[in-house]
C-alpha cells in the first residue's frame, strides 16, 4: 500500500489521505499571519502623524493663512544631544529657516506619547506642542494661536 494513499485506523476503518485539521481548543479555522488591512487598524504612528496634521489644520485656521513655509515631521525620539536650554526630554523642537531649506517643527512622539493618559490627552497635548513650536517659530504667545 502506497503510505500516502489512506491508512487504518485503530477498529479497522480507513482514514482519508489527507490529514483532517483539527480545532484543538475551540478557536475555529485559523486564518492567514497577515489579514488586509481595515481602517480601524491603523497603526499607532500613523494615527500619531494624522494628529500633528490636524493641529497644524487648527494653527493655520486660526493664523487665518497658511503656513506654506513650515515643514512638519515627526520622529519617534529627540536626538541624544539635547540643545543647551533643554531641562528635560523635548516633546518638539523648532528648527529655524536656513538658506534654501524651510523652516521644520519636529514633534517627537514617543515622549508625547508617554506624557499622555488617553487618547484624548494625547490629541490636545500634540495640538499644545504645535501651537506652541509655530507660535514660537512666528515670534508671538503660544495663547495668541489658541481657541
Amino acid at each position: 500500500m502506497h503510505p500516502s494513499a489512506s491508512s487504518s485506523t485503530r477498529d479497522g476503518g480507513r482514514r482519508p489521505a489527507t490529514p483532517r485539521r483539527r480545532d484543538r481548543h475551540g478557536r475555529g479555522a485559523r486564518g492567514p499571519i497577515a489579514w488586509p488591512p481595515v481602517p480601524s487598524m491603523v497603526a499607532p504612528a500613523t494615527r500619531f502623524d494624522e494628529l500633528v496634521l490636524d493641529a497644524a489644520e487648527r494653527v493655520e485656521h486660526r493664523l487665518g493663512r497658511p503656513l506654506d513655509q513650515v515643514e512638519l515631521a515627526v520622529e519617534d525620539v529627540p536626538p541624544s544631544d539635547p540643545a543647551s536650554w533643554e531641562e528635560s526630554v523635548p516633546l518638539g523642537r523648532l528648527f529655524p529657516a536656513e538658506h534654501r531649506s524651510p523652516a521644520r517643527v519636529v514633534v517627537y512622539r514617543r515622549p508625547v506619547e508617554s506624557r499622555a493618559e488617553s487618547a484624548r490627552d494625547l490629541a490636545e497635548l500634540v495640538d499644545h506642542v504645535v501651537t506652541e513650536q509655530i507660535a514660537g517659530l512666528l515670534g508671538i504667545a503660544p495663547e495668541d494661536l489658541e481657541d
